[in-house]
């Protein structure tokens, strides 16, 4: 575990803005984490008590805190659509984890791949990693299109990973190397607007 605070920062693309939560975010998160069409490939069922955003909101405050990730709202045109995080950061081992969730009327633009590919140029350049992993439920299409994508490469199957309200899934792990990783486009790389 790293043994200082790793600053989240915020990053700018052509379309999106990722940044630090705020507390004004619980309200999009409860909307966002208590719909079941979108949490339906989720490792955890949606959520029911609406406390539970606080305690998202606190959990990425810890991430920072320990150094051990970062977690960014994302931003179109000043509207929460959903979240992109880098977490279980490893110096020692050059290694993190990347997760993401967007809300339904986000699907299908292209923002999950804008925006995880800002935060992982970010994840290279700032914190030098050599691998980046990535986990995601096998019936789960759209998310293995959006790492394919960004270059990540489908490295096994985890069978009966995951057992939500007594439905098991398996998952499949995707794994992302530095030497592999190909910035975005110019016109959809970040522009790092500040740390905080």
């Amino acid at each position: 575990m790293a043994s200082v605070s790793l600053p989240t920062p915020t990053l700018v693309t052509d379309r999106l803005r990722l940044r630090p939560f705020a507390a004004s975010d619980a309200d999009a998160l409860w909307a966002l984490h208590s719909d079941a069409h979108v949490l339906r490939y989720w490792d955890s069922p949606p959520w029911r008590d609406p406390a539970r955003a606080e305690r998202f909101l606190a959990a990425s405050r810890q991430l920072a805190e320990e150094g051990t990730g970062a977690r960014l709202a994302v931003d179109r045109d000043g509207t929460f659509i959903g979240w992109c995080s880098l977490s279980r950061w490893s110096p020692d081992h050059r290694s993190a984890a990347l997760g993401f969730c967007f809300a339904a009327p986000a699907w299908g633009h292209g923002y999950a791949t804008e925006a995880a590919g800002a935060l992982l140029r970010w994840a290279f350049e700032a914190l030098d990693l050599n691998r980046v992993q990535a986990e995601t439920d096998t019936r789960n299409a759209a998310s293995a299109r959006v790492l394919e994508k960004l270059g990540f490469v489908h490295e096994g199957t985890l069978r009966e990973d995951c057992v939500v309200d007594g439905d098991v899934s398996d998952s499949w792990v995707f794994g992302l190397l530095r030497r592999e990783w190909q910035p975005p486009a110019a016109d959809r790389g970040p522009r790092r607007a500040a740390a905080g």
